[in-house]
């Protein structure tokens, strides 16, 4: 994503290609970050081509008399009430004059940047552009979030208006190949400077099966635009920082190929413990099923087969859950990812094995700290983790996380966290159940064994591929 791919032009080339064809004209409303997409287009030359109006409503004042009133003013409400408004006045305006040849755009951001006297709250904004793609058609929205990551206000100023006008020429140039749009949006960028964390496209230019909402989320994850996409129960592309703002978190990891009887179980006892742990300050949390990427146990090779993620993500959706496909193999960067968006209690259900396996030291080789600092970001932010046993089939036994096989030294840090609630086992498993684990149950479906089927809920006997195999 760094520099610019050889068959598409720099920035400054893009803006001067929209000012001479003549045919996409338009309004640039921007507040937090300057009026910096629009001065790509002024620098470029040929602005009166492109450029109907350009305007910066700063003073709330101002803004709530021209948009109306919002709770949240960098939020995706205030940033849709400038679409309707601005895109509603350059069409009543120019639409008799110039309709006939001209497609008509509207393009707004508003954002919250690094200011001169900063706090530590997030650099971040909404983005949308409704367009038409032919002169006198209908139009469509492409709208997203990103978070500004650049250490100064000046750099994520430049950083926004080169996504916008990358936004802008891709919305007429590159419609045609998702991942083509999706990659050019971080031309002359980079993962450094902004994340692209969700797009939104609806309107006409996007009824081909690809630009589903889960398939675009899902390809911001795999072309590393984004590190996690969140799906709601009903099937809408959520955004993290509006969803989790303020909310306690309930999370399990799984593969959930395919989801199974323990699998709910782990579910139900983990969410009883977390109510009980936590009391009133637990009320209102939100469930949540994630899905890794590149999971603790698969580093080498992880690649994402699309129609095997979305058939998951239906069954966990047809369940009431909501589901979060991720990049975050480790657990501390799970943490620091939902602890970005809430500083209410969190919990994180996982099963015996995978809980061993965050003892394994190869896992921390990049942390100048190790172990010790991977669990000291794990754990912050009232963090805890619930345990849920495993059965073990050598010995016919059941084992919970005060029978974690750690290493004599670990056995320490074990205990600590034990005394002090940060690890909260789960003591007693679906006993029927415990001894196989999905991947047990996904092998028993290769191998043409029934028994599969009194190990899974019957969702999943109704629905996805598993009975096709």
């Amino acid at each position: 994503m760094n520099g610019i791919p050889h068959d598409r032009p720099g920035t400054l080339e893009k803006a001067l290609k929209l000012n001479l064809a003549h045919r996409v004209y338009g309004t640039f409303a921007e507040i937090g970050a300057g009026q910096e997409i629009a001065n790509w287009f002024f620098r470029a030359g040929g602005a009166s081509g492109t450029v109907a109006k350009t305007m910066s409503a700063y003073d709330m004042t101002f803004s709530d008399e021209i948009y109306g009133k919002s709770a949240r003013y960098v939020s995706r409400q205030r940033m849709q009430a400038m679409l309707d408004h601005e895109y509603q006045i350059v069409h009543e305006r120019l639409a008799d004059k110039r309709g006939q040849g001209t497609t008509f755009f509207a393009l707004a951001n508003t954002v919250r940047a690094k200011g001169f006297r900063d706090t530590k709250e997030e650099c971040h904004g909404w983005m949308g552009l409704r367009f038409q793609t032919d002169p006198q058609g209908p139009s469509s929205d492409i709208q997203l979030h990103v978070r500004l990551l650049d250490a100064t206000n000046a750099r994520q100023a430049e950083a926004l208006g080169i996504l916008g006008v990358n936004l802008l020429y891709a919305a007429y140039h590159l419609r045609d190949h998702l991942p083509t749009f999706l990659h050019s949006l971080m031309d002359e960028l980079s993962r450094w400077r902004v994340e692209i964390d969700m797009v939104d496209f609806t309107g006409p230019a996007f009824d081909a099966p690809v630009y589903q909402d889960r398939l675009v989320a899902l390809e911001l994850v795999r072309s590393d635009l984004a590190d996690a996409a969140l799906f709601g129960a009903n099937g809408e592309i959520w955004q993290a920082s509006d969803i989790l703002y303020k909310r306690p978190v309930l999370l399990n990891r799984g593969s959930f190929d395919p989801i199974t009887r323990v699998n709910l179980d782990m579910l139900q006892q983990g969410e009883r413990a977390f109510t009980e742990d936590f009391g009133p300050l637990a009320q209102n949390h939100i469930e949540i099923l994630e899905i890794t990427m590149h999971n603790l146990l698969c580093m080498e090779d992880c690649s994402v087969e699309y129609d095997n993620f979305l058939a998951r993500a239906d069954v966990l959706q047809s369940l009431g859950k909501n589901v979060l496909i991720s990049k975050y193999a480790e657990f501390h960067r799970l943490s620091g990812f939902l602890s970005r968006h809430t500083h209410e209690p969190i919990g994180i259900i996982l099963g015996l094995p995978l809980f061993e396996e965050l003892f394994n030291e190869r896992w921390y080789t990049d942390l100048e700290g190790g172990l010790m600092e991977a669990f000291g970001r794990l754990f912050r932010n009232q963090v805890r983790l619930y345990v849920y046993p495993a059965g073990d089939p050598m010995t016919g036994k059941v084992r919970d996380a005060r029978h974690a096989r750690v290493t004599r030294d670990q056995q320490h840090l074990l205990n600590y966290l034990l005394d002090t609630g940060s690890i909260h086992p789960i003591r007693n498993g679906l006993e029927d159940n415990i001894f196989q684990t999905s991947a047990d149950v996904r092998q028993m479906i290769l191998q043409r064994d029934d028994r599969w089927r009194s190990l899974v809920p019957p969702i999943v006997l109704e629905s996805g591929p598993w009975m096709a195999m």
